[in-house]
């Protein structure tokens, strides 16, 4: 089997995980009757210290029924340029919410409050109108960089004080917290609405959750069935979600170990530029000096690696759920064999 560093989005369920699908309770979850989906949905807010909790086929979903809650068609946001809602969702904020995308130049995903300051619209009828501000914690393209907890506070206080919304999208949120210390909660005390995944670093096979205030999921699930998101007996695929959050929370620290180690190792080989010390959850980002990006990529699958291209000399390598310590050294000795044939 090939040690697969694509993205914490391969991982399969555990023998644990399947057992408590298959003894799920269920129920038509667009009738409210899935017991599953309500315990999850019940869970998620709690740990968030939101009200309520939307279960939601995917991260994308859930960041675009944010979008068209808060805001209105014409409405601007405000959004780092690598943003995952704005990279890598199809277009969704124009086509599903009507929004303009206003990018902020982020270090690694992280913009400040001036940044927001200087990109807010004046009281104009020529303007699209500024309603929202978007956080992504970890942010994937800046190489799974957290957000510190002060800048959130700022940008908090400075939108609050021009009456913006803010959304935390939160995919990988529980790394943030393991690597931190810092509960969920108190990243999502600032936030008028959070998105959370349950099929990245947690390991379940389906699901995000959307978490908000009653009256705004409620408003999200009509939107939720307008997406095509209603789901019927949605308690098997929950009861995988709610066993992740119960039982794999913890264990991210060891993916955050696994890729130190990694980037650690890759570091040290000719025809490659990282900073380990950059990497502060589970994602690796290098740059390949020699060769282009999807070549080595392709050399590396065929030598039993997985990564991922991102452009025409990035490449990403994720650690997960599927990935053991004992992976680190096999994987870096391939890296080093096959550079070594790229000379």
């Amino acid at each position: 089997m090939p040690i697969d560093l694509r993205s914490d989005t391969i991982t399969l369920p555990t023998p644990a995980m399947r057992e408590a699908m298959a003894r799920a309770e269920v129920g038509d979850d667009v009738f409210g009757d899935d017991p599953t989906v309500a315990r999850l949905e019940a869970r998620t807010a709690e740990l968030l210290g939101k009200e309520a909790a939307l279960f939601t086929p995917s991260g994308t979903m859930a960041n675009q029924l944010a979008l068209r809650v808060h805001t209105e068609p014409g409405d601007e946001i405000l959004i780092d340029a690598n943003a995952h809602i704005y990279y890598y969702e199809t277009g969704a904020p124009a086509a599903l919410a009507g929004v303009m995308c206003r990018c902020l130049p982020g270090v690694r995903g992280v913009f400040s409050a001036a940044d927001v300051e200087a990109a807010l619209r004046p009281a104009d009828i020529h303007c699209s109108p500024t309603r929202l501000v978007c956080v992504e914690n970890t942010h994937n393209r800046g190489g799974g960089s957290i957000w510190p907890i002060g800048r959130i506070r700022e940008i908090a206080d400075l939108s609050r004080a021009h009456g913006l919304r803010l959304h935390l999208d939160g995919a990988r949120l529980w790394n943030a917290a393991v690597a931190t210390g810092i509960p969920e909660r108190e990243y999502a005390e600032h936030f008028d609405s959070v998105s959370v995944c349950f099929s990245k670093g947690l390991g379940s096979p389906v699901g995000s959750a959307l978490c908000g205030t009653a009256e705004f999921i409620q408003r999200a699930r009509r939107f939720r069935k307008m997406f095509g998101g209603g789901m019927r007996q949605a308690g098997i695929i929950a009861a995988g979600a709610l066993h992740a959050l119960e039982h794999h929370r913890a264990r991210l620290a060891e993916d955050h170990a696994n890729a130190r180690a990694l980037a650690e190792g890759l570091s040290r080989l000719p025809g490659l530029e990282l900073d380990p010390t950059t990497v502060q959850t589970n994602i690796v980002m290098m740059r390949v000096r020699k060769i282009p990006a999807a070549t080595l990529m392709a050399a590396l699958d065929q030598a039993g690696v997985r990564v991922l291209a991102l452009g025409p000399d990035n490449i990403r390598a994720v650690t997960n759920l599927m990935v053991s310590p004992g992976h680190i050294p096999e994987a870096l000795e391939i890296f080093e064999r096959v550079l070594g044939r790229a000379d």
